[in-house]
């Protein structure tokens, strides 16, 4: 006889992610000073010291981009120790997701800075900046990306979406914890518009705001993998930096061009709030486990989700895998 799963709920107790139910006992825990002030407020603690580490090289000139990597391996290491640092790795690394997922975190971002670059061409730019792109370079600047701490991938996704993003969609929808999330990021950019070596264009910064909300739909549609988000960001970054490079766009051109790839974000994450608004404006608490997977209390099931529901935590139907 088969037995048909039952669904517990507490609704007046949010469901833990994997990594809070981790976490040691912090009302056992007998310290004082800077330990104990990290431990009541991770949050706020984990966004001033990306802050303050990727900030203090900036009046020699230098932006240190792993300062969220690094904030979130300290303050992990201090909350919830080496189970949360456990936690983080495995988010850091989970890229057994679908293939769709891939897709998305590839294709999106290249149709994105193609299409605003073709678009630029049509209003007059030079074609020639696209035959100046060359394979074989693009693909080991993305491989590089991947891998090097240094650069922003590698250095920004584990602290942003692998240690705050969590944290922030507990009590909120996720339209409210990705707005929050994709404001102070794009504040932490803002010396890049002052720094030579770098010369952000400003608009950027409302770019950095749309792209965040792409980076969540990965996140929440993979069940919390910060490796496909890894992946987007590499991928965002590898052909828009050549546009505006010594052998890219110039002028009114580079201009046209920053204004079409801003526009084209923009319209991404519109899109992705209007055609899934259960997923954006749900009240429901959602919770990313630690090891990648939607976690619900179903006896006999430990479920794994990759639809609208880890976000709306609508029940399963009975015998539904």
């Amino acid at each position: 006889m088969t037995t048909t799963p039952v669904i517990q709920r507490e609704p007046e107790r949010p469901i833990l992610s994997e990594l809070e139910a981790s976490a040691p006992d912090r009302s056992r825990r007998r310290s004082t000073g800077v330990s104990a002030t990290i431990r009541r407020h991770p949050l706020t603690s984990f966004f001033l010291l990306a802050f303050a580490i990727t900030w203090a090289p900036v009046p020699a000139g230098s932006f240190l981009a792993a300062g969220p990597l690094l904030a979130a391996v300290i303050i992990t290491a201090i909350v919830d120790g080496r189970p949360g640092l456990r936690a983080l790795g495995r988010r850091m690394i989970l890229w057994r997701v679908g293939w769709q997922w891939y897709a998305a975190a590839l294709l999106v971002p290249l149709t994105v800075v193609l299409t605003s670059g073709g678009l630029a061409v049509a209003f007059g730019a030079p074609g020639s900046v696209f035959g100046r792109l060359q394979i074989s370079s693009l693909l080991l600047l993305f491989a590089l990306r991947l891998v090097v701490p240094i650069m922003s991938p590698i250095g920004e996704e584990p602290g942003w979406r692998g240690f705050a993003l969590p944290r922030l969609l507990a009590g909120r929808s996720a339209f409210e914890a990705t707005l929050v999330l994709a404001l102070i990021v794009a504040l932490w950019h803002v010396p890049l518009i002052f720094l030579p070596s770098e010369d952000l264009p400003p608009i950027f910064l409302l770019a950095t705001v749309a792209v965040t909300f792409f980076y969540t739909w990965l996140l929440m549609g993979t069940g919390g993998s910060v490796f496909i988000t890894i992946v987007a960001h590499a991928a965002e970054g590898v052909i828009g930096n050549r546009f505006t490079g010594s052998d890219g766009f110039s002028g009114t051109d580079e201009t046209h061009w920053i204004l079409l790839y801003t526009a084209g974000w923009c319209a991404v994450a519109i899109g992705l709030l209007l055609l899934n608004r259960d997923l954006w404006f749900s009240k429901a608490p959602v919770s990313i486990a630690a090891n990648g997977s939607r976690r619900d209390t179903v006896v006999g099931v430990d479920s794994v989700r990759l639809d609208i529901r880890s976000a709306r935590r609508e029940p399963l139907a009975p015998g539904e895998p």
